[in-house]
Protein backbone atom coordinates (compact mmCIF):
# COMPACT_ATOMS: atom_id res chain seq x y z
CA UNK A 1 0.00 0.00 0.00
CA UNK A 2 1.38 3.38 -1.00
CA UNK A 3 1.52 5.83 1.92
CA UNK A 4 3.18 9.25 2.06
CA UNK A 5 4.06 11.13 5.23
CA UNK A 6 5.04 14.80 5.34
CA UNK A 7 5.56 17.64 7.84
CA UNK A 8 4.48 21.12 6.80
CA UNK A 9 5.21 24.18 8.92
CA UNK A 10 2.89 27.18 8.95
CA UNK A 11 5.76 29.61 8.34
CA UNK A 12 7.11 29.44 4.80
CA UNK A 13 10.59 30.65 5.85
CA UNK A 14 10.72 28.13 8.77
CA UNK A 15 12.35 30.78 11.03
CA UNK A 16 11.50 30.82 14.76
CA UNK A 17 12.74 32.48 17.95
CA UNK A 18 12.95 31.10 21.47
CA UNK A 19 9.61 31.30 23.28
CA UNK A 20 7.55 31.03 20.08
CA UNK A 21 5.52 27.99 19.02
CA UNK A 22 6.51 25.79 16.09
CA UNK A 23 3.17 24.96 14.46
CA UNK A 24 2.13 23.05 11.39
CA UNK A 25 0.41 19.90 10.17
CA UNK A 26 1.37 16.28 9.62
CA UNK A 27 0.06 15.22 6.21
CA UNK A 28 -0.80 11.56 5.59
CA UNK A 29 -1.96 10.37 2.18
CA UNK A 30 -3.03 6.81 1.30
CA UNK A 31 -5.44 5.33 -1.24
CA UNK A 32 -7.18 2.96 1.15
CA UNK A 33 -7.84 2.99 4.93
CA UNK A 34 -4.68 1.97 6.78
CA UNK A 35 -4.13 0.39 10.17
CA UNK A 36 -1.29 1.83 12.31
CA UNK A 37 0.20 1.36 15.77
CA UNK A 38 0.62 5.00 16.74
CA UNK A 39 1.98 8.29 15.38
CA UNK A 40 4.52 10.32 17.37
CA UNK A 41 6.24 13.66 16.80
CA UNK A 42 9.51 14.76 18.40
CA UNK A 43 11.49 18.00 18.39
CA UNK A 44 15.26 18.08 18.81
CA UNK A 45 18.00 20.69 18.91
CA UNK A 46 21.63 19.52 18.80
CA UNK A 47 25.13 20.94 18.61
CA UNK A 48 27.41 18.44 16.87
CA UNK A 49 31.15 18.95 17.34
CA UNK A 50 33.99 17.16 15.59
CA UNK A 51 37.71 17.61 15.29
CA UNK A 52 39.64 17.90 12.07
CA UNK A 53 41.80 14.91 11.14
CA UNK A 54 44.99 16.85 11.96
CA UNK A 55 43.83 17.32 15.58
CA UNK A 56 42.76 13.75 16.35
CA UNK A 57 46.13 12.55 17.60
CA UNK A 58 46.84 15.73 19.54
CA UNK A 59 43.56 15.74 21.45
CA UNK A 60 42.68 12.05 21.56
CA UNK A 61 41.06 12.34 24.99
CA UNK A 62 38.84 15.14 23.76
CA UNK A 63 38.12 13.34 20.50
CA UNK A 64 36.71 10.39 22.42
CA UNK A 65 34.57 12.64 24.62
CA UNK A 66 32.94 14.72 21.86
CA UNK A 67 29.24 14.11 22.25
CA UNK A 68 26.32 16.05 20.78
CA UNK A 69 25.08 18.83 23.07
CA UNK A 70 21.28 18.62 23.40
CA UNK A 71 19.72 22.08 23.50
CA UNK A 72 16.10 20.95 23.43
CA UNK A 73 14.19 17.70 23.23
CA UNK A 74 10.51 16.84 23.58
CA UNK A 75 7.99 14.50 22.01
CA UNK A 76 4.22 14.07 21.84
CA UNK A 77 1.87 11.30 20.80
CA UNK A 78 -0.07 12.59 17.81
CA UNK A 79 -2.42 9.61 17.49
CA UNK A 80 -2.95 6.34 19.32
CA UNK A 81 -3.06 3.05 17.45
CA UNK A 82 -6.00 2.93 15.08
CA UNK A 83 -7.02 3.38 11.45
CA UNK A 84 -6.38 6.23 9.01
CA UNK A 85 -9.09 6.77 6.38
CA UNK A 86 -8.24 6.68 2.69
CA UNK A 87 -7.31 9.94 1.04
CA UNK A 88 -5.49 12.90 2.60
CA UNK A 89 -5.44 13.44 6.37
CA UNK A 90 -3.96 16.51 8.08
CA UNK A 91 -3.13 16.42 11.80
CA UNK A 92 -2.27 19.84 13.32
CA UNK A 93 0.48 20.18 15.93
CA UNK A 94 2.10 22.91 18.00
CA UNK A 95 5.40 22.76 19.93
CA UNK A 96 6.66 25.46 22.32
CA UNK A 97 10.26 26.36 21.46
CA UNK A 98 11.95 26.34 24.86
CA UNK A 99 15.50 25.28 25.73
CA UNK A 100 16.27 22.57 28.26
CA UNK A 101 17.20 23.68 31.78
CA UNK A 102 20.52 25.62 31.88
CA UNK A 103 20.79 25.52 28.06
CA UNK A 104 20.70 28.30 25.45
CA UNK A 105 19.16 28.07 22.01
CA UNK A 106 22.01 29.05 19.71
CA UNK A 107 21.27 30.18 16.18
CA UNK A 108 21.07 27.55 13.43
CA UNK A 109 24.50 27.15 11.85
CA UNK A 110 25.91 24.67 9.32
CA UNK A 111 29.68 24.54 9.69
CA UNK A 112 32.49 22.07 9.12
CA UNK A 113 33.45 21.25 12.72
CA UNK A 114 30.47 22.86 14.50
CA UNK A 115 26.87 22.15 13.48
CA UNK A 116 23.80 23.60 15.23
CA UNK A 117 20.57 22.09 13.93
CA UNK A 118 16.92 21.94 14.96
CA UNK A 119 14.50 19.39 13.55
CA UNK A 120 11.10 17.75 13.83
CA UNK A 121 10.71 14.01 13.32
CA UNK A 122 7.43 12.19 12.76
CA UNK A 123 7.25 8.41 13.22
CA UNK A 124 4.36 6.23 12.12
CA UNK A 125 4.47 2.66 13.41
CA UNK A 126 2.87 -0.09 11.33
CA UNK A 127 2.39 -3.84 11.58
CA UNK A 128 5.31 -6.26 11.41
CA UNK A 129 4.74 -6.91 7.72
CA UNK A 130 4.84 -3.22 6.77
CA UNK A 131 7.79 -0.89 7.18
CA UNK A 132 7.52 1.96 9.69
CA UNK A 133 7.47 5.43 8.19
CA UNK A 134 9.44 8.45 9.39
CA UNK A 135 9.93 12.00 8.16
CA UNK A 136 12.39 14.73 9.23
CA UNK A 137 11.92 18.46 8.79
CA UNK A 138 14.56 21.04 9.71
CA UNK A 139 13.50 24.46 10.98
CA UNK A 140 15.63 27.55 11.56
CA UNK A 141 16.21 29.25 14.91
CA UNK A 142 17.38 32.87 15.00
CA UNK A 143 18.95 34.25 18.15
CA UNK A 144 17.46 37.18 20.03
CA UNK A 145 18.53 40.72 19.00
CA UNK A 146 21.96 41.81 20.31
CA UNK A 147 21.61 45.58 20.04
CA UNK A 148 23.85 46.14 23.06
CA UNK A 149 26.79 44.71 21.09
CA UNK A 150 26.32 47.04 18.12
CA UNK A 151 28.70 49.89 17.53
CA UNK A 152 30.35 51.45 14.50
CA UNK A 153 33.89 50.09 14.10
CA UNK A 154 35.14 51.26 10.68
CA UNK A 155 38.64 50.21 9.63
CA UNK A 156 41.03 52.04 7.30
CA UNK A 157 43.84 49.98 5.80
CA UNK A 158 47.02 50.48 3.78
CA UNK A 159 48.73 47.48 2.16
CA UNK A 160 52.40 47.75 1.15
CA UNK A 161 55.29 45.23 1.23
CA UNK A 162 56.26 46.66 4.65
CA UNK A 163 52.82 46.00 6.21
CA UNK A 164 52.70 42.32 5.21
CA UNK A 165 53.16 39.62 7.88
CA UNK A 166 54.92 36.24 7.57
CA UNK A 167 57.23 37.33 4.73
CA UNK A 168 60.71 35.75 4.55
CA UNK A 169 62.26 37.70 1.67
CA UNK A 170 60.59 41.09 1.74
CA UNK A 171 63.18 42.58 -0.66
CA UNK A 172 62.09 40.22 -3.45
CA UNK A 173 58.52 41.59 -3.42
CA UNK A 174 57.51 44.15 -6.05
CA UNK A 175 56.45 47.56 -4.78
CA UNK A 176 52.72 48.27 -4.47
CA UNK A 177 50.36 50.52 -2.51
CA UNK A 178 46.71 49.64 -1.87
CA UNK A 179 44.47 51.80 0.32
CA UNK A 180 40.89 51.31 1.43
CA UNK A 181 38.39 51.04 4.24
CA UNK A 182 35.68 48.76 5.61
CA UNK A 183 32.59 50.70 6.72
CA UNK A 184 32.07 48.47 9.76
CA UNK A 185 33.68 45.30 11.17
CA UNK A 186 30.83 44.88 13.69
CA UNK A 187 28.32 43.66 11.14
CA UNK A 188 24.58 43.08 11.22
CA UNK A 189 24.27 39.60 9.74
CA UNK A 190 21.23 40.51 7.62
CA UNK A 191 23.03 43.43 5.96
CA UNK A 192 26.01 43.37 3.56
CA UNK A 193 29.63 44.09 4.44
CA UNK A 194 30.62 47.25 2.55
CA UNK A 195 33.70 49.35 1.94
CA UNK A 196 36.07 50.56 -0.75
CA UNK A 197 39.53 49.71 -2.09
CA UNK A 198 41.91 51.68 -4.34
CA UNK A 199 45.11 50.45 -6.00
CA UNK A 200 47.34 53.55 -5.84
CA UNK A 201 50.39 51.95 -7.48
CA UNK A 202 51.90 48.57 -8.40
CA UNK A 203 55.17 47.75 -10.16
CA UNK A 204 53.72 44.55 -11.61
CA UNK A 205 50.32 43.91 -13.25
CA UNK A 206 47.45 42.71 -11.03
CA UNK A 207 45.61 39.52 -11.95
CA UNK A 208 42.55 39.81 -9.65
CA UNK A 209 41.28 41.04 -6.27
CA UNK A 210 39.03 38.77 -4.18
CA UNK A 211 37.01 38.96 -0.96
CA UNK A 212 37.26 35.76 1.05
CA UNK A 213 34.88 35.08 3.96
CA UNK A 214 36.37 32.66 6.51
CA UNK A 215 34.81 30.92 9.51
CA UNK A 216 37.08 30.06 12.44
CA UNK A 217 35.67 27.17 14.46
CA UNK A 218 37.20 26.27 17.81
CA UNK A 219 36.32 23.06 19.68
CA UNK A 220 37.88 22.16 22.99
CA UNK A 221 37.82 21.28 26.66
CA UNK A 222 40.34 20.94 29.51
CA UNK A 223 42.62 18.73 27.35
CA UNK A 224 43.11 21.45 24.73
CA UNK A 225 41.55 23.37 21.90
CA UNK A 226 41.49 22.80 18.14
CA UNK A 227 41.10 25.95 16.02
CA UNK A 228 40.29 25.44 12.34
CA UNK A 229 39.69 28.18 9.75
CA UNK A 230 37.76 27.25 6.58
CA UNK A 231 36.55 29.30 3.63
CA UNK A 232 32.82 29.99 3.29
CA UNK A 233 32.73 32.00 0.08
CA UNK A 234 35.03 33.81 -2.34
CA UNK A 235 33.86 36.84 -4.35
CA UNK A 236 35.99 38.43 -7.07
CA UNK A 237 35.68 42.23 -6.99
CA UNK A 238 38.27 43.03 -9.67
CA UNK A 239 39.56 41.21 -12.76
CA UNK A 240 42.80 42.01 -14.55
CA UNK A 241 45.19 44.93 -14.10
CA UNK A 242 42.81 47.49 -12.55
CA UNK A 243 43.11 51.23 -13.17
CA UNK A 244 45.30 52.99 -10.64
CA UNK A 245 43.49 55.43 -8.37
CA UNK A 246 40.03 54.01 -9.22
CA UNK A 247 37.86 53.23 -6.13
CA UNK A 248 36.60 49.61 -6.22
CA UNK A 249 33.50 48.91 -4.09
CA UNK A 250 33.63 46.15 -1.46
CA UNK A 251 30.24 44.42 -1.09
CA UNK A 252 29.53 41.01 0.41
CA UNK A 253 26.24 39.46 1.57
CA UNK A 254 26.55 36.98 4.45
CA UNK A 255 25.18 33.58 3.34
CA UNK A 256 22.28 32.09 5.27
CA UNK A 257 22.95 29.03 7.49
CA UNK A 258 26.73 29.15 6.86
CA UNK A 259 27.07 32.21 9.08
CA UNK A 260 25.59 33.05 12.49
CA UNK A 261 26.15 35.73 15.14
CA UNK A 262 29.68 35.41 16.56
CA UNK A 263 29.41 32.71 19.24
CA UNK A 264 31.60 31.88 22.23
CA UNK A 265 30.71 29.11 24.71
CA UNK A 266 32.59 26.82 27.10
CA UNK A 267 33.04 24.02 24.54
CA UNK A 268 33.16 25.80 21.21
CA UNK A 269 33.49 29.13 19.41
CA UNK A 270 32.37 30.30 15.97
CA UNK A 271 34.14 33.42 14.68
CA UNK A 272 34.46 35.08 11.28
CA UNK A 273 37.13 36.92 9.31
CA UNK A 274 37.36 38.63 5.94
CA UNK A 275 40.46 38.37 3.73
CA UNK A 276 41.19 40.84 0.96
CA UNK A 277 43.32 38.83 -1.46
CA UNK A 278 45.23 40.55 -4.28
CA UNK A 279 46.72 38.17 -6.87
CA UNK A 280 49.65 39.60 -8.82
CA UNK A 281 50.44 38.55 -12.39
CA UNK A 282 53.27 36.25 -11.22
CA UNK A 283 50.72 34.54 -8.88
CA UNK A 284 52.06 36.24 -5.75
CA UNK A 285 49.22 36.37 -3.16
CA UNK A 286 48.88 39.48 -0.99
CA UNK A 287 46.42 38.83 1.83
CA UNK A 288 45.11 41.29 4.40
CA UNK A 289 43.00 39.82 7.22
CA UNK A 290 40.27 41.55 9.26
CA UNK A 291 38.35 39.92 12.16
CA UNK A 292 34.57 40.45 11.99
CA UNK A 293 31.98 40.44 14.73
CA UNK A 294 28.53 39.38 13.49
CA UNK A 295 25.34 40.37 15.34
CA UNK A 296 21.60 40.04 14.78
CA UNK A 297 19.13 42.85 15.33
Amino acid sequence: MSVTLDIRLKRANKVYHEGESVAGVIVLACREPMQHHGISLSMEGLVNLQLSSKSVGVFEAFYNSVKPITLLGSSIEVAKAGKIPGGKTEVPFEFPLNAKANKTLYETYHGVFVNIQYSLRCDLKRSLLAKDLSRNCEFIVHSQPQKSQLGATPVNFTITPDTLQNIRERTSLPKFLIRGHLDNTTCIISRPLTGELTVESSDVPIKSIDLQLVRVETCGCAEGYARDPTEIQNIQIAEGDVCRGLPIPIYMVFPRLFTCPTLETTNFKVEFEINIVTVLHDDHLITENFPLKLCRV
